[in-house]
């Protein structure tokens, strides 16, 4: 079927997903869940994922104070840059669909919940994926399993979204992790 749709690198791993050993996402079923209704109108579903890209943002530029690294450090800034991009692009699709233009200060007021994409508090993942914030290759790794939380926690929650538009927004938030993990990816490669 994905080699049909154009996939070119389709691999059969016999014995299915439940033979699978790597590292895959994490938690219960409902994980982050708790954050949406399922009701939520389009521009509730871009105020919640405005606040997660906070919450991750915070985050790396809380662990770059922590590094001792200048490279950690620097990364943990490249890292956070990126989600201030995803931010923008959430805080401008709020807008488009808006029946009033607010500023970025007057939707940052707006924005209440203070998460962390995923689901998953800063230190459950920490602990969770043994971090050692020394290295680069682990900080991106790290990065990566956030973002593929998050692209598990939006594919979930399109599913449990009534309201048409949100969730196309919340399959166009989906597609923008999925862009986030090949730009760790790529810059993984240059390490």
């Amino acid at each position: 079927m994905l080699s049909g749709k154009g996939f070119q690198k389709v691999f059969n791993v016999s014995g299915g997903i439940k033979a699978w050993h790597a590292k895959t996402a994490i938690g219960p079923q409902d994980l982050g869940l708790d954050l949406f209704t399922g009701k939520e109108e389009p521009l509730d579903v871009l105020k919640v994922a405005y606040s997660l890209e906070q919450g991750l943002r915070e985050f790396y530029l809380q662990m770059g104070k922590e590094a001792e690294n200048p490279k950690i450090e620097d990364l943990f800034a490249k890292l956070s840059e990126i989600e201030v991009k995803h931010q923008m692009s959430i805080y401008i699709a709020y807008n488009d669909i808006s029946t009033k233009e607010v500023s970025k200060d007057e939707f940052e007021k707006m924005v209440e919940i203070k998460a962390l994409e995923g689901g998953l508090s800063t230190r459950e993942y920490l602990e969770l994926f043994g971090s050692d914030l020394d290295s680069e290759t682990q900080v991106i790794s790290l990065a990566m399993s956030i973002e593929a939380q998050a692209l598990d926690l939006y594919q979930r929650l399109s599913l449990k979204v009534g309201n048409r538009q949100s969730r196309d927004i919340i399959n166009k938030i989906a597609k923008e992790e999925k862009a986030h993990l090949a730009s760790l990816g790529k810059l993984m490669d240059s390490l």
